[in-house]
């Protein structure tokens, strides 16, 4: 697979803290497309999540901005925006059905929709839609209901799993939140929401969306700040059992990847108010690729993920395991399929 050996060679070039980076999807406010791409090829992150300050007027030059931010085009930047339609969209022109319309609509309804617009955002440059609300729940009063697809666990399934496959082949699908919002009343945002559930009714009850929408071909699982504490008592976020029910039970091999990190250290709780920590115990779980919406200081963050390599917190393997699923992933983005070749120390002697 030339993707695959690609990978394995880029790899094998790269620093550990190059690889650590690359691990990080960061933001930076404003719509200056020089100022956006010298960013994120400074700080060396593997993506640059789009929020609503990044938008301009007309919406339509948001492709001009981000064409300008992909970088080396044989191994783009990730560039990721929530556009779930309805009440959570960063493009307003987006008019297809939101999930709050297609719970009662027929599954094909959510292929249309999401169709629409995965066509939109790959118009825009995007490439990863963190835009499939995967959680179920009935309660009206619940923080997630008018994003979610569905009261039951088959009707959310049929229609998560049909809106990857409108996504298919013109954005990247991002299931979230697993392993599940509808059943830990409040807001992540803000708290970390939580629940007793044990692990069988959460299989009975919750797992059927994310193993459809899996089995759709869902390229990314977004992990959320929930905590289940009959399963792990700690979020999901930094839950090795989650992340190995994920992998192991569920059969996901793509990007897990975590909810806005920044959102650990605003539930208040003092176990969570470090960020390097919280970065450490992500990786350490399993996470393939960590979230930040708010400020976060690259260096400073390579810096104490390798100390915690040296303390064996975390192995070598991990980071690479995760580096190289980053680096696959970006390759298939970029359309090309030739070696990996760089030039040396002596190969820039003899050229320059």
């Amino acid at each position: 697979d030339p993707i695959v050996d690609y990978a394995d060679d880029r790899l094998s070039t790269m620093t550990l803290d190059e690889r650590i980076r690359s691990m990080f999807m960061i933001h930076l406010a404003g719509t200056n497309a020089g100022a956006l791409s010298s960013y994120a090829a400074g700080t060396g992150a593997g993506g640059l999540i789009l929020m609503g300050d990044n938008i301009p007027e007309p919406e339509g030059a948001l492709g001009a901005i981000t064409a300008q931010i992909t970088g080396d085009p044989g191994l783009p930047i990730l560039l990721g925006i929530d556009q779930e339609g309805g009440v959570v969209r960063r493009l307003f022109s987006d008019e297809a059905a939101s999930a709050e319309q297609l719970r009662a609509l027929p599954p094909a309804a959510a292929t249309e929709a999401f169709a629409a617009r995965a066509a939109l955002l790959a118009s825009a440059g995007v490439t990863v839609n963190f835009g499939i609300v995967a959680d179920v729940t009935g309660d009206t009063t619940s923080f997630i209901y008018d994003r979610s697809m569905g009261s039951s666990p088959a009707t959310a399934a049929e229609r998560v799993a049909a809106a990857v496959a409108g996504e298919q082949g013109a954005v990247l699908s991002t299931l979230k939140h697993f392993p599940g919002h509808g059943v830990a009343p409040g807001d992540s945002h803000s708290s970390i929401p939580a629940t007793g559930m044990g692990l069988e009714q959460w299989s009975a009850e919750h797992a059927e969306p994310f193993r459809a929408g899996i089995a759709a071909g869902a390229e990314l699982v977004m992990v959320g700040h929930l905590q289940f504490d009959a399963v792990d008592p700690q979020p999901a976020t930094l839950s090795p059992v989650w992340n190995g029910i994920l992998r192991d039970d569920l059969g996901f091999d793509g990007i897990i990847v975590t909810d806005d990190m920044g959102m650990l250290q605003n539930s208040g709780r003092a176990d969570l108010s470090d960020p390097a920590s919280n970065a450490i115990r992500a990786i350490a779980a399993g996470s393939t690729l960590l979230l930040y919406v708010g400020p976060v200081d690259l260096t400073a963050m390579s810096a104490a993920v390798q100390s915690a390599i040296d303390a064996g917190a975390i192995s070598v393997e991990q980071i690479d395991d995760a580096a190289r699923r980053l680096l696959e992933l970006r390759r298939m983005l970029s359309g090309e399929t030739g070696p990996f070749v760089r030039c040396f120390a002596e190969c820039q002697a003899i050229i320059r």
